[in-house]
């Protein structure tokens, strides 16, 4: 498998201020990754359940650190599902962000 793509893991994080407020703090890591398309079947299964798939990111495992937002070409996507299928590697299935989220 080639690793041909760049994606963005996005970790988010929280700090306070000198009041106590929590100020989100994003911290980002760029991987080298391979993409592949969604399942039929993952995507129908997916569907009933109200999650939209539409890309899935396969990156080496020891990369992820349970990020739930990825960035890819310029568009923020949101990891609802992770799999590991073989030594060292993570499968990321992955919806697109709506720009008001």
């Amino acid at each position: 498998m080639t690793y041909d793509h760049e994606l963005v893991l996005i970790k988010q994080d929280f700090t306070f201020d000198e009041i106590g407020n929590q100020i989100p703090i994003e911290t980002r890591k760029t991987v080298l990754c391979n993409v592949k398309s969604v399942g039929r079947n993952e995507f129908y299964s997916a569907a009933t359940a109200g999650l939209r798939p539409s890309i899935v990111f396969v990156i080496h495992g020891y990369e992820y650190d349970g990020e739930q937002s990825v960035e890819f070409e310029g568009v923020r996507y949101k990891v609802i599902r992770t799999y590991s299928t073989e030594f060292e590697e993570m499968e990321l299935t992955c919806e697109r962000v709506a720009a008001d989220e």
